[in-house]
């Protein structure tokens, strides 16, 4: 995605798994290794990580453009 990914868009990097297929790689975008996992962001639960997607979801909507 080279300018960038909207909001509300899948990360063209994400496998069936939703795991990164750049994870470690140096091509990898300078925002996903920025990006630190946290209480508030990922939670307590065990819940699958759906509590971080509704995370990331709300910082997505928070910095999309109009």
């Amino acid at each position: 995605m080279p300018h960038g990914k909207p909001a509300g868009v899948r990360c063209a990097q994400l496998d069936d798994a939703l795991r990164c297929r750049v994870f470690g790689q140096p091509g990898r975008p300078a925002v996903c290794g920025q990006l630190r996992p946290s209480l508030e962001m990922c939670g307590a639960a065990d819940d699958g990580g759906a509590h971080a997607m509704r995370w990331l979801t709300r910082l997505e909507l928070a910095t999309a453009r109009s």
